[in-house]
């Protein structure tokens, strides 16, 4: 288990380099979050008294909402995966060691953007079937959906480099996202896992701490410094998103480049990779 988390920890330290070199490429997932808050609230505000309706009842209206559902689903991963690839067409030309702006990543995006909206119609589809037998299924029925879900999340987990790098459609995109995963993906899916691991015990460490002073705070009826540790807590906890976020990406990126077959990895150590794949037998 300490070998697993040190490869992590030395592949995050990796895709730090790439990050600390160029920090504009935080801005990639800050304005898809932004995006996203506008998008979730234009559809809560109109989309509440419909919820309100259904929870009262008939079929027809069940239907609508997940007609909704696939409308909202279908602009998160378009947003979504719009900033991604714009944020891994930059990433790798970091690998290549050539300089790119965030307006190049955001042009190539745009370039693929019918390819990008029809790659979240697919992906949206997907999602919407999945929660639609969820809701109609047993826990047993629910831990299958569970399953399915992720193997689909990590069959597509290269398909974002895949459309910034190749000139292909959606479906081609997928199948080439599996064939890549299923070339040199591990058991362990280190990257990944890697990753969250490590901003997990940040973030459980900073809620600790955040909790303490908040308790602390108002014990000690010091409700101004409560309400400022709330406002910190909360800068904080985005500021950790938004770097996960972007070395995801990165590491996505050096993970395709690797799977794909070249030799270019900028400055992680492809040993790091190597790690990362576990070809089978």
């Amino acid at each position: 288990m300490w070998e697993r988390f040190q490869r992590s920890w030395d592949l995050v330290n990796a895709c730090m380099g790439i990050l600390q070199e160029d920090k504009s490429l935080l801005l990639f997932p800050l304005m898809s979050g932004i995006a996203m808050l506008v998008i979730l609230v234009s559809f809560a505000v109109p989309v509440y008294p419909l919820v309100h309706a259904i929870s009262r009842s008939e079929h027809s209206l069940n239907a609508l909402a997940y007609v909704g559902l696939f409308v909202f689903y279908w602009v998160q991963f378009t947003i979504v995966t719009f900033f991604n690839t714009a944020l891994v067409e930059v990433a790798m030309d970091r690998l290549d060691g050539r300089e790119a702006t965030t307006g190049e990543g955001l042009r190539r995006a745009w370039e693929r953007l019918p390819i990008i909206l029809a790659y979240a119609a697919i992906g949206a589809t997907v999602g919407t079937l999945l929660r639609f037998i969820g809701e109609r299924v047993g826990i047993v029925g629910k831990i299958v959906v569970g399953l399915v879900g992720f193997a689909w999340t990590v069959a597509t987990s290269l398909a974002v480099p895949v459309l910034a790098a190749e000139d292909v459609g959606p479906i081609e995109a997928i199948q080439r996202s599996v064939e890549l995963v299923k070339k040199a993906w591990g058991e362990d899916l280190i990257g990944n896992i890697g990753i969250g691991l490590v901003f997990g015990v940040f973030t459980f460490v900073l809620a600790l701490c955040g909790v303490l002073l908040f308790v602390a705070a108002l014990i000690a009826r010091e409700f101004p410094f409560a309400a400022l540790v709330v406002l910190i807590f909360f800068v904080a906890i985005c500021a950790i998103a938004l770097v996960q976020a972007t070395l995801s990406a990165i590491y996505a990126a050096a993970l395709y480049r690797y799977a794909a077959g070249e030799t270019k990895t900028g400055d992680i150590d492809p040993s790091l990779l190597q790690n990362a794949f576990r070809p089978r037998t």
